[in-house]
């Protein structure tokens, strides 16, 4: 009897102690300071790697599939390379159709060969044609140094990006981007949660920090859209300007993606044309002078009689009372102190998705991917609490943060 009473004591005290260090765990919460580069448009964080440790400028690429560097561009010491017959290769590999191929031909000589990863520079389009996996120290921001896996490619692939950029951190959601390893390395809840802004911005991965728990329990949330792509999408049902729903030619607005990547929201031509007349219509109504259009702008304004008033652009979800409203600030764009343009944009009808909203829309809203139940919160603009994204520095959140 005695025995079973020391079993079960010893069994609490681990349980509690098991359940104190994963509370503790879930607590954490690991940051990346962002700047937008305004030549490019670009959004800019910082982190560093190798030994030493080398600070790095890297373009944040919400949806992208990996970290990629210029590995040329300083020596690392602790830099090991992934052979191409590994479980670590085979994991970067898994998102291409054709890693059953890659399998089945490999030969015993390739085994130990380096495992080639071909990074793509999401700006240009542009793909590498040599890239190999390694593995190195990464460290973010007030967080501990970590093994982490990337690709090393040459500097071509860095043409179209901002100056002094070294590479892509890619937060997508396949099994080897930026944002599956740090869950996977660091023991943080399951979480990224994204504030740009037009000068700075963060991204926080894990638990948010606690002065933000009432923007937190304000946001609303929609379905993340299961997609074989590693991007995040979500599902749009209608359009409302000033409260009137746009009729569309098609019957679906399909697929919409979440974007850091491109600077303005874009949407295929079919759809844009509607879209565009019904906005015109409702500016007019409201005693607003169209000019000239500016490229790439479509529509453009007299900025005298703008102001803060315009129509405003709810982006209807899975029910009429779930929408994403865009209001001035993330819709107009001053071009100079008469011309303020509509900052959506066609983006051609071969545009792949319906419609890609992109971060000049996203800035001053916070967004909270959760992984856990594949859902995305959003925030209305942060400008209407009279704050900003530019506000959640993070150096002043490092007590609250690993």
């Amino acid at each position: 009897m005695a025995s079973i009473t020391l079993f079960f004591s010893l069994f609490c005290i681990l349980f509690n102690l098991y359940h104190t260090q994963s509370s503790s765990i879930s607590q954490l919460s690991l940051l990346l300071p962002l700047t937008k580069d305004h030549s490019t448009l670009q959004y800019i964080t910082n982190l560093s790697y190798g030994t030493p440790l080398v600070p790095t400028n890297l373009v944040l690429d919400l949806g992208g599939p990996l970290l990629w560097l210029d590995c040329a561009s300083s020596s690392s010491n602790s830099l090991l390379t992934i052979p191409h017959r590994s479980i670590q290769c085979l994991t970067a590999k898994s998102h291409d159709f054709y890693t059953h191929t890659w399998l089945s031909n490999i030969s015993d000589y390739d085994q130990q060969q380096p495992c080639q990863i071909l990074p793509q520079n999401t700006i240009t389009g542009t793909k590498a044609i040599e890239g190999t996996l390694v593995k190195d120290l990464i460290a973010l921001q007030m967080g501990p140094t970590k093994n982490l896996l990337f690709s090393c490619s040459s500097s071509m692939l860095l043409n179209g990006l901002a100056s002094g950029a070294r590479g892509m951190v890619g937060l997508g959601r396949s099994r080897t981007s930026f944002t599956s390893q740090v869950f996977d390395s660091f023991e943080v809840q399951r979480k990224i949660t994204l504030c740009l802004s037009s000068s700075s911005g963060v991204v926080s991965f894990g638990n948010i920090i606690p002065y933000e728990s009432e923007i937190l329990r304000s946001l609303t949330f929609t379905p993340l859209v299961t997609n074989p792509s590693q991007e995040y999408f979500i599902n749009v049902n209608s359009i409302k300007i000033s409260g009137k729903k746009v009729s569309f030619n098609t019957p679906s607005l399909s697929l919409t993606q979440i974007s850091s990547i491109v600077p303005y929201t874009t949407m295929k031509s079919s759809i844009y044309a509607n879209f565009e007349s019904a906005y015109l219509k409702a500016a007019l109504s409201m005693n607003i002078t169209r000019v000239p259009s500016v490229s790439p702008f479509g529509l453009c304004f007299r900025s005298q009689q703008v102001g803060s008033h315009v129509p405003v652009i709810d982006f209807v979800l899975q029910s009429e009372m779930v929408k994403w409203s865009i209001y001035g600030r993330n819709s107009m764009v001053k071009i100079s102190d008469e011309v303020m343009c509509l900052g959506l944009l066609d983006g051609g009808e071969n545009q792949r998705n319906s419609i890609v909203i992109g971060g000049y829309q996203l800035e001053d809203v916070l967004l909270q991917f959760d992984f856990e139940t594949s859902m995305v919160g959003f925030s209305s603009s942060l400008l209407m609490r009279h704050t900003s994204c530019s506000d959640f520095k993070s150096s002043s959140i490092s007590s609250q943060s690993l």
